[in-house]
């Protein structure tokens, strides 16, 4: 298993869901650059479960513990690693599961790659327990980016069938994105959230589930950055988008939509604005031969309904080679949107982190 990611900057994950404890190490950052821990532990927060009625009731706080790398307020220049102690394990909510396979887990999966050795409590390393280092690894990258002027941020496109407004692709303000980082259940339309709210709570009571979008932005990103094919803007996001846990689309700009357009609508014409190399319209998300173009880059990651669900459904004993049949125990999201916007934000700021540091 290779839980490492990264050509100038390199991500090193480790942990699973029940163990002692989850985390990452952040080797290539340069010394001297002073964090906010404040502001670190708040993108914590965002994540972090059993905050209301729509996530997990598991109590985990979140709190980090950085064990290298730092040292007086500022990085040193060796790798950068951080933990993250489990404290409210319910392991045995899963030993008589053990060779139960979860529908749409990666229970079976895991058990098949891993010759049966894998961590199975809580789905051990391939649980999205690990995005809480994921989240701290992008709030140290989000800071460096953000002294260099780049900002990110995300909202909740849909939940199930309900939808709010896109970004505008051309005219995004740094402050909305800064806005909907403070917010609990992160939209622009509080009317819409609210349903969707609702809609998540009644998929509750009814043991059930519902999946999502979430909508990026990069905003001020130079124009230049990137590669043609291998190393591409959107290979390079899309490869760590796919790495989290319950994500089954990822577009840019239009999107699908833009097979749907004539050329001379899909094309972004171009423009000179104060100075500045601008386009028209942004249906191809800020990025041309996988080049930022001077433009916010946007793309939208689409959730599955979480796995987890406590109706009675179809499933197989590994051990045993015999059908039969589960229902889910334990403490479980009704739908893991919410909490997947700052994860979102997270692998995208240590995606442009390494694009830039090249």
């Amino acid at each position: 298993m290779s839980g490492i990611w990264g050509n100038n900057i390199r991500f090193s994950i480790f942990g699973e869901s029940h163990g002692e404890a989850i985390g990452i190490t952040i080797d290539g950052l340069e010394s001297g650059i002073e964090l906010d821990i404040e502001e670190i532990n708040r993108e914590m927060r965002r994540r972090a479960p059993g905050r209301n009625k729509m996530s997990t009731a598991r109590n985990e706080k979140d709190e980090f513990e950085i064990l290298s790398g730092y040292f007086n307020n500022r990085t040193t220049g060796t790798p950068l690693c951080a933990i993250i102690r489990n404290s409210d394990k319910r392991s045995k909510d899963y030993t008589k599961i053990k060779n139960i396979m979860r529908p749409s887990h990666a229970d079976y999966t895991g058990n098949i790659r891993y010759s049966g050795f894998n961590d199975y409590r809580g789905g051990g390393h391939f649980s999205g327990r690990l995005t809480a280092p994921i989240v701290f690894a992008g709030a140290v990258a989000k800071q460096i980016l953000r002294k260099k002027g780049i900002a990110i941020g995300s909202h909740i496109k849909s939940i199930g069938e309900i939808e709010e407004e896109y970004f505008d692709g051309v005219n995004i303000e740094k402050e909305l994105l800064k806005e909907l980082s403070y917010k609990e259940f992160a939209v622009i339309n509080e009317e819409i959230g609210l349903k969707m709210k609702n809609e998540i709570l009644k998929a509750k009571e009814e043991k059930d589930s519902l999946g999502g979008i979430v909508e990026c932005a990069v905003l001020n990103l130079p124009t230049g950055i990137g590669s043609p094919f291998f190393n591409s803007v959107e290979s390079v996001l899309s490869h760590l988008l796919f790495s989290i846990p319950a994500v089954k689309g990822v577009e840019f700009g239009a999107g699908f939509d833009i097979s749907k357009m004539r050329g001379s609508k899909a094309n972004d014409e171009i423009c000179i604005e104060e100075g500045k190399v601008k386009t028209y319209t942004n249906n191809n998300g800020g990025i041309l031969g996988g080049i930022t173009n001077s433009m916010p880059i946007i793309f939208r990651a689409a959730f599955k309904p979480t796995p987890s669900i406590a109706k009675v459904q179809r499933t197989i004993n590994i051990e045993t080679k015999e059908n039969t049949t589960i229902e889910i125990e334990g403490r479980h999201d009704p739908c893991i949107v919410q909490r997947a916007v700052p994860v979102v934000e997270a692998v995208t700021a240590m995606g442009i982190l390494d694009l830039i540091s090249q």
